[in-house]
């Protein structure tokens, strides 16, 4: 059709196009049955009565068509609506799934923290009531051992004038007790000038009772003829006259 035909039409919706498509098919079903060719008035009449009972044929295939379309198109929206529900409820149960899990580990967290709070508890009243053993002693240094000879008495000596802070070396003792005792710990005077006195020089380093008496150091024996005692009076009585026993050279 011409457009300037056309120009002042209203625009046909999709369903009045198929409705219009629809009455054009049982249309040309009429028309296929009615130019049928005859002759005479019999195939005339015939004719009539044929496109007559073909109407009714056409349409009624035409409502079948649309019926048919109609059940397909419903159970197209039937299959689509049972997909989406379908889906909905997967999602829905995997949803429930995901809670129910997530539930289940919180409640197993719980219980652990439950469990090492218990144990924490259970380890601080162990220590609670167990009291802290004592600590022991700090075990004494095992005394020092000397020979029982004359370098072990000069050793011995020595050590304790280093605490008592009386000056003296192993030399200058040792020098001193070879000329005045040959290393005799027992040894007497009774020939000198103190022999006459009736205070004889004895021991090691020949000393007389009352200056043994006077510089005795505490810790020692109080026996004269003890090496240790003897050395360290001797020693400490040549500290106040001497400076040191290494200052001795003779008789002193």
């Amino acid at each position: 059709m011409p457009k300037h035909l056309t120009s002042g039409l209203p625009r046909l919706s999709r369903t009045h196009k198929l409705s219009v498509a629809g009455v054009a098919t049982a249309g040309a079903a009429a028309l296929v049955f009615s130019i049928v060719p005859g002759a005479g008035a019999d195939q005339g009449t015939s004719q009539a009565t044929a496109v007559e009972n073909v109407k009714p044929v056409a349409f009624s295939a035409v409502a079948t068509a649309a019926k048919t379309q109609q059940a397909t198109i419903t159970q197209q929206a039937d299959n689509s609506a049972a997909k989406g529900k379908a889906e909905a409820a997967a999602e829905k149960a995997a949803a429930e799934k995901a809670a129910k899990a997530k539930a289940v580990a919180a409640a197993k967290a719980k219980a652990a923290k439950e469990r090492a709070a218990k144990a924490a508890a259970n380890r601080s009243e162990v220590r609670t009531a167990i009291p802290a053993a004592a600590p022991k002693p700090a075990a004494k240094p095992a005394a020092k051992v000397y020979p029982d000879n004359l370098d072990g008495w000069i050793r011995e000596s020595l050590d304790i004038m280093a605490k008592k802070g009386i000056p003296g070396s192993y030399e200058g003792i040792h020098r001193n007790i070879m000329r005045e005792s040959s290393g005799n710990p027992m040894a007497i005077n009774n020939w000198d000038i103190n022999a006459i006195n009736g205070t004889p020089s004895k021991g090691l380093l020949q000393v007389i009772q009352p200056t043994f008496n006077a510089y005795h150091v505490e810790g020692t024996s109080w026996n004269l003829y003890d090496p240790v005692a003897n050395i360290t009076a001797a020693c400490n009585y040549a500290a106040d006259r001497y400076g040191s026993m290494d200052n001795v050279n003779s008789a002193y």
